[in-house]
């Protein structure tokens, strides 16, 4: 989808990122028929298909983000933004919007699949907190032993992951919330240094982060979707 700005052919997905897609339209393929035959009155199959379909775009929206900011990051060499050329500050430019937009993205996804979880685990996450994140369905998931062939799996990958995801978790926050995140450092060197020239954020450890969160994501959404397709087969939904 963004590839044309590097005057690149459109990526073709291979790895766990193919079989994550492939997983997902799995299910969508088996909630069809079920939705024809079955009637679905209470309209809860056809929320999962529009749910997976929307978690499809999603996914590609967040590792087309990535690619995207760690590309022009790749092109951006100076410490500080006072060095940078006039094409330089346009290419880090174009990697905080992208950057930005990515980290955004993890975890509008994540709370989408937590929806689905929640949903199609019958977790009632919503019983304990009306607005719930993923990190929150997982944790009910723990607390009731519930479904643990899938549980404990998830729960691995969010240790993983977890420093990485903490850190853009701040990032987040501190975006949202607060100020521009890639603005906060500079505030944090100007309490220490000021008057003198504020280098540039750690982009390498941020463009880490990212990437390791885009594979927390991933392998997630690879181990759930592998898990409803079992449910979907045991006739368990």
């Amino acid at each position: 989808m963004l590839h044309f700005m590097f005057d690149e052919p459109e990526r073709i997905a291979d790895g766990a990122l193919a079989e994550t897609f492939d997983l997902m339209d799995q299910f969508v393929a088996m909630l069809a028929p079920r939705i024809r035959d079955e009637g679905d009155t209470d309209q809860k199959l056809r929320k999962f298909e529009i749910w997976t379909k929307g978690l499809r775009a999603s996914l590609i929206e967040l590792e087309q983000s990535h690619y995207a900011a760690t590309r022009f990051k790749e092109k951006v060499a100076s410490h500080s933004v006072e060095d940078m050329s006039k094409d330089e500050k346009l290419h880090y430019d174009r990697y905080v919007y992208f950057d930005k937009n990515s980290f955004i993205r993890v975890f509008s996804l994540l709370d989408k699949m937590g929806t689905l979880l929640n949903e199609l685990l019958g977790m009632r996450t919503e019983k304990i907190k009306p607005h719930f994140s993923y990190f929150t369905v997982l944790r009910n998931m723990r607390e009731r032993r519930a479904h643990p062939a899938l549980t404990w799996k998830l729960n691995d990958v969010k240790e993983q992951y977890k420093d990485s995801m903490n850190r853009l978790r701040k990032r987040r926050n501190t975006e949202i919330h607060y100020m521009n995140s890639e603005m906060h450092d500079d505030l944090i060197q100007s309490q220490r240094l000021y008057g003198e020239e504020a280098r540039l954020e750690n982009i390498a450890q941020q463009t880490e982060d990212l990437t390791r969160c885009l594979h927390m994501s991933i392998e997630s959404l690879r181990l759930t979707f592998q898990y409803a397709c079992v449910l979907m087969r045991s006739k368990s939904v």
